[in-house]
């Protein structure tokens, strides 16, 4: 069964106990977001088979988005099974705790978590609720992710005024290496222009423009 997913989840340092693991996870994270999949993947990798949970997530995505690896879907359950198998607990505390203080990944990481029943039970309108604080701060996948949220109607009332906004907002967030991401929010962008008429697509389109992001203190 695949599990669909925005984006590799961010884990935040404080989830790890020790240099020993925090340095390779860290600098696995680095090698992801500079498109360098197959060492985040050899970092990765061996932190998953000491049990670490985080690991576990992010292998199991990788392989469920094919980055670094071939796409496996069957890889990706056993891996989100091992993680979950040990209780994702630790991490939604922590999650918790960072998102609160501001901090857009965690939030958007807790939105995922929510929406995509990673170690919680689902439960859409607090996957909202995050996923909105994250996009109000400019997080694009988050911009991309609550647009799908106002266009399917889950965990909010359907609106697809919204779901354009979101979404094309999204499409000038992601940086120019990011086209898959881009392409994901303009596909959005673009099936919620098919159900409105031109005056509330320039609606959508004036409220993006007036849009400023807001940091949390």
């Amino acid at each position: 069964m695949r599990i669909p997913v925005a984006a590799v989840i961010l884990i935040l340092s404080i989830l790890i106990a020790g240099p020993a693991i925090a340095e390779p996870f860290e600098d696995a994270t680095k090698a992801y977001y500079r498109g360098d999949y197959e060492t985040a993947y050899h970092l990765i990798k061996p932190l998953a088979e000491q049990g670490l949970p985080e690991a576990q997530v992010n292998l199991g995505l990788m392989y469920d988005k094919g980055l670094g690896v071939p796409q496996d879907f069957p890889e990706a359950v056993k891996w989100y099974r091992k993680a979950a198998e040990q209780g994702n607990a630790k991490a939604l505390k922590w999650y918790h705790k960072a998102a609160e203080q501001g901090n857009v990944e965690a939030q958007f990481n807790l939105g995922l978590m929510y929406e995509k029943r990673l170690g919680v039970p689902q439960d859409f309108p607090e996957a909202v609720k995050w996923y909105r604080k994250a996009a109000e701060q400019g997080f694009a996948e988050a911009q991309t992710n609550i647009g799908t949220m106002y266009f399917t109607g889950l965990g909010v009332p359907k609106d697809y005024v919204l779901a354009y906004m979101w979404s094309f907002l999204a499409t000038s967030g992601y940086a120019a290496s990011e086209k898959t991401k881009r392409a994901e929010a303009e596909k959005i962008r673009d099936i919620a222009a098919s159900k409105l008429t031109p005056a509330q697509i320039a609606e959508a389109q004036r409220w993006a423009r007036e849009w400023k992001p807001k940091k949390e203190q």
